[in-house]
């Protein structure tokens, strides 16, 4: 008879000849376990996804109550579902006035699309800026806005008239024109290996978007939600967006994105076609209830407030001569190393003595940290100690 490895590699498509091959039976707060019962300290969040950990109890008991109502009825957007309704309201009630408008997709790769269609609709107008390095997902639009050429070459042609610029860079600014219909930036750059944008340089970014009549979309698909010590990273930088991405950690374990603006500007999809932008399974029930539960936790139990200490212990817990460089905000963190190489070693080590950790697309040489935000001072220290060491074991 055929182990579940066997048949997840006979039968589940591979995007990799190398896949990790972990084999997990539970999850609980910050731990993964294996069929022989050890336990892995969960330091990437399953990508930004799991800010609360794994298997909440209030998120479990909202999912399991939604269920016994009801899950599918209707496409996005016709029946009136209280779980959608209820979950837009919350969100709605922590964001600036202008994001009053919430579109549910089922991922961050479908706001991005909803997004990006929303813009040219309602300015009229063709052209997108992205930035050099970016990752927005692997859908055609959001590839086509990924600022990164050897994950994209393969996929050609792709959506014309996309410009790309360099983050901080005030010159290429000027390169948003009264022909641009939006740019899409993420707040905080997550594959390029954690690169955060100067605040003036955001600032100008905003001002260039308004004078023009461009609209500016922050992706947030990884930065919201507490990761960078504030519920939303914009609020770092003193700006707000004309549409906001979100996603991954917004559905508590559940698969949910969004895309955020003003009722206004979300009305283009109403005429000229109607039904502008359509999901089936967008802001399914039992996600939006997994969803509003998991905001509700977040914010009750003051998670957020939690993440600038949890941040400065981490920095100081990992001290080693061959980490060349911390960068990032908060529980969103990249350790810089000398090569891929010797990051891939240190992750596998890391990973047999139950730590798991991870590197960037579009920067391999540098390390993931993006832990739940539940995380403890003492599972900070341990899984510190545990990426020290293999740091040691490789570079000594």
């Amino acid at each position: 008879m055929l182990t579940l490895r066997q048949l997840f590699l006979n039968n589940n498509a591979q995007t990799t000849h190398f896949p990790l091959l972990l084999e997990f039976e539970r999850a609980e707060g910050v731990y993964m376990y294996d069929a022989q019962g050890k336990a892995y300290i969960d330091l990437i969040s399953g990508i930004g996804v799991s800010n609360l950990g794994h298997s909440n109890p209030r998120v479990i008991n909202a999912i399991k109550e939604q269920v016994d109502k009801y899950m599918h009825l209707m496409v996005y957007g016709e029946y009136v579902q209280t779980p959608q309704v209820r979950f837009a309201e919350k969100l709605v009630s922590i964001m600036p006035k202008n994001l009053e408008s919430v579109y549910f997709t089922n991922s961050g790769s479908e706001a991005v699309e909803g997004a990006l269609k929303l813009a040219k609709r309602h300015t009229g107008r063709q052209q997108v800026v992205a930035f050099h390095n970016s990752y927005h997902g692997s859908t055609h639009g959001a590839l086509s806005v990924m600022g990164n050429e050897e994950f994209k070459q393969a996929y050609r042609p792709l959506l014309p008239g996309v410009n790309f610029i360099s983050l901080n860079n005030h010159d290429d600014l000027q390169l948003i024109t009264e022909q641009t219909a939006c740019v899409i930036i993420e707040t905080i750059q997550g594959e390029a290996g954690i690169r955060l944008p100067d605040v003036a340089y955001m600032q100008a970014l905003r001002e260039r978007c308004t004078y023009v009549g461009a609209l500016l979309i922050l992706d947030e698909i990884q930065a919201a939600f507490g990761r960078t010590g504030k519920l939303f990273a914009f609020q770092h930088f003193d700006i707000v967006p004309d549409i906001l991405l979100l996603a991954k950690a917004l559905g508590g374990g559940m698969p949910v994105g969004a895309f955020v603006s003003s009722a206004a500007v979300m009305s283009a999809f109403k005429e000229n076609p109607i039904l502008g932008h359509i999901t089936t399974f967008g802001g399914h029930p039992v996600c939006c209830a997994a969803g509003l539960a998991a905001l509700e936790v977040l914010i009750d139990e003051k998670l957020v407030e939690q993440v600038p200490a949890k941040e400065t212990l981490l920095r100081n817990h990992l001290a080693h001569p061959a980490i060349k460089n911390i960068r990032g905000k908060g529980l969103m963190l990249a350790l810089e190393l000398e090569s891929f190489e010797l990051n891939k070693k240190i992750i596998d080590t890391c990973i047999a003595n139950g730590v798991i950790t991870d590197w960037f697309l579009h920067c391999s040489n540098a390390m993931r940290l993006a832990p739940p935000l539940i995380i403890s001072e003492t599972e900070i220290i341990n899984a510190c100690a545990v990426v020290t060491a293999a740091i040691e074991e490789h570079t000594a």
